[in-house]
């Protein structure tokens, strides 16, 4: 439905250049300036979310499914991709806040209120001298009456109402694919679907705060692909328990999101205004999303297709025939990795490898295909190049939220710990990438830490490749948003690693930083951070960092100087006042939280100690 309503505006608005549709806001059916996640997974403009959930709603409007928390998500990698659309396009990105209202909300509303399957054919209302058929209108008819000059009204009990049961069948994690059974899933809708693997596919990773910094951090050599729908909580959104009160469970825009890209492997750290000079591994793909001219070929081609014709039709026998010939190859491929010929195994899991990348449809045809838990077998192989494969098909399958969840209950995890522990530097690395990729659910969280896997990552993040490092530190980040996985990752000596990180050059200070932010609001993490001079590289991101860095070291820093005045004391002498001064005028709207707070502690810890004088 999100489709066609983009299409009807875009029609109706005259729009020079088609803007695609995981591009535009459920709710606004513009161009997101700001794009994050909620509970359900799916993706939506802020400030339009934001006004939703201030009316009292806590359900998801597009999939109606009632939301476990208000908590919104940045989603940087579409954010990322949307500025780097718009730079190849001429486009000037909207401004939500001036353009903000109920109205904009009107064709969700009716949609959610209605009823209506998620696939129904439902337009919005027309604007005057436009007509729609009268089964257009009728369909509109149950929700005229929703928007009121004061708000909303509900007429009984309704979907978007919290109290509702009619989504309760819904499941959990409802990503941006759909969140529908990967078992029943249909896929006679390819083409509208893989609009949804384009948002991933030749994308780009870790978008900066502003296009000039980090660009050091660039990934040379590593082209792979993983979900981006995990990243960070919003600063804006309420917290739960009082302990975490300035946990980063909005982290760091530079936690990098991966994604997958024309090599069918993770990429991330790109930067959209980088050329292209990375080698490729695959070189018969395309290069990356940051080439225009591929671009084209790839997420922009044939524009036309891609949007008019949805409106009025729907897929053809061909796509059919296309989907038909893939799913009987991935049979074949299927029955080729329960062969005992090594050769055999290696060529099968490198060809799902490639197939698991192109798109949405493939992850979802090898899935339903039985091949999640032969390849998680072959975690297990002997063969260092078969293991590989294996494990970077894995990463590329979980891009789908439902493939996430298979994975896990593939009995994944120990598996992919022992590649962890024994693979090659490139399976090390995409281990630890799945394993990100996994921990995006939250049931998942638990299920990795416990199962041992924090050990090995932080083995990982001291001694691995910069890639290995990174991507050991952004499963780390993941992790540790759960409490019961920060003392782990204390105990496992991490701190020391994540301090020697805060050096620029190795190029991951955000990320290192994100990570200590979350370690801060326990005791354990505290002390270590003390302990191995993480006070002063701290002070230092304050004052030198990026805008999310100096937002999360401000954060570290509050935490540590209202348990300790030992700690207090080495922050005063560390010279933070003048930048924490800076940052409360300058930064963030967080970071000019944290930085009002510690300031605000230091008067009133100087005042205390002259009274007592």
């Amino acid at each position: 439905m999100h489709d066609r309503l983009v299409l009807m505006k875009q029609s109706e608005t005259c729009s020079p250049v088609p803007i695609p549709a995981d591009f535009c806001c459920p709710l606004s059916l513009e161009l997101m300036t700001d794009p994050v996640i909620v509970a359900s997974g799916q993706t939506y403009e802020r400030a339009f979310i934001k006004n939703w959930i201030s009316l009292g709603l806590t359900v998801c409007p597009k999939t109606r499914q009632t939301l476990a928390h208000t908590t919104l998500i940045p989603n940087y990698t579409v954010k990322a991709l949307i500025a780097n659309w718009c730079e190849s396009n001429n486009v000037k990105l909207p401004n939500p806040t001036k353009s903000i209202s109920l109205d904009q909300s009107y064709p969700l509303l009716v949609h959610a209120e209605s009823g209506l399957p998620r696939d129904s054919n439902s337009f919005p209302p027309p604007r005057s001298g436009q007509s729609l058929s009268p089964e257009s209108r009728s369909r509109g008819q149950a929700g005229k009456n929703l928007v009121t000059s004061s708000g909303l009204h509900h007429k009984g009990t309704s979907p978007l109402h919290p109290r509702s049961t009619s989504e309760s069948s819904l499941p959990a994690i409802a990503g941006n694919g759909g969140g529908l059974d990967v078992a029943r899933i249909s896929l006679n809708s390819a083409e509208d679907r893989s609009k949804l693997e384009q948002r991933y596919s030749d994308s780009i990773g870790e978008p900066p705060v502003s296009p000039s910094n980090n660009i050091g951090q660039s990934s040379q050599n590593h082209t792979r692909s993983i979900s981006a729908s995990s990243a960070l909580p919003n600063p804006d959104s309420p917290r739960g328990a009082v302990g975490d009160a300035n946990e980063t469970s909005e982290g760091s825009t530079h936690l990098a999101a991966y994604n997958s890209d024309a090599s069918g492997e993770v990429k991330s750290d790109a930067q959209p205004t980088v050329s292209s000079a990375i080698p490729q591994r695959e070189p018969q793909f395309p290069p990356r999303l940051m080439d225009t001219r591929s671009r084209s070929q790839t997420i922009w081609r044939r524009p036309s297709e891609r949007f008019i014709p949805r409106i009025v039709s729907s897929p053809g026998v061909e796509n059919r025939a296309d989907l038909s010939g893939i799913e009987a190859q991935v049979k074949k491929l299927v029955e080729d990795l329960k062969c005992t010929s090594v050769d055999t195994q290696r060529e099968a899991t490198a060809q799902l490898r490639l197939l698991a990348k192109h798109n949405m449809d493939n992850r979802i045809i090898i899935a339903n295909c039985g091949a999640i838990v032969l390849l998680v077998d072959l975690l297990h192989s002997p063969d260092t190049k078969t293991q590989e494969n294996a494990v970077t098909a894995l990463l590329n399958l979980s891009i789908n939220d439902n493939n996430k969840t298979a994975i896990a209950d593939a009995d994944a995890i120990e598996p992919l710990i022992h590649v962890l522990e024994t693979g090659s530097p490139e399976a090390k690395e995409n281990s630890a990438a799945t394993l990100f990729s996994l921990s995006v659910i939250e049931d998942n969280k638990v299920k990795i830490g416990r199962s041992g896997a924090i050990k090995p990552l932080v083995d990982l993040l001291g001694n691995g490749t910069p890639r290995g490092k990174k991507d050991a530190a952004t499963a780390l980040f993941n992790l540790s948003i759960f409490h019961e996985n920060k003392a782990r990752i204390v105990q496992a000596g991490a701190v020391r690693h994540l301090v020697d990180l805060m050096d620029p050059a190795a190029g991951m200070v955000d990320k290192a930083v994100a990570v200590l932010a979350n370690l801060a609001t326990i005791p354990e993490g505290r002390n270590a951070i003390g302990q191995e001079g993480g006070i002063p590289v701290l002070v230092e991101v304050v004052e030198l960092g990026s805008a999310r860095g100096k937002e999360n070291a401000a954060a570290a820093l509050l935490q540590l100087c209202t348990t300790s005045g030992r700690f207090c004391n080495m922050v005063l002498q560390e010279g933070a006042v003048p930048p924490l001064v800076a940052l409360s005028q300058t930064g963030t709207p967080r970071a000019k939280e944290k930085a009002q707070a510690l300031l605000s502690y230091f008067r009133n810890q100087r005042h205390g100690s002259a009274g007592r004088g």
